[in-house]
């Protein structure tokens, strides 16, 4: 059993998906808040739009 701990703990196989995960998932955060604010930004754009051409 304690050969099987050590083995365990010096098991670095896999470590490199881990790491790609965790960037891939912080990209993922910055893509989705950014668009978020792009998206509020281009729903007030269209509304004035849309409340001036109702005035012309």
């Amino acid at each position: 059993m304690k050969n099987f701990i050590k083995r365990y703990l010096h098991d670095t196989r896999g470590i490199t998906a881990i790491e790609y995960g965790l960037i891939a998932g912080v990209l993922a955060l910055g893509i989705m808040t950014s668009v978020s604010g792009v998206a509020s930004q281009l729903t007030t754009t269209f509304q004035s739009i849309a409340t001036a051409l109702k005035l012309s």
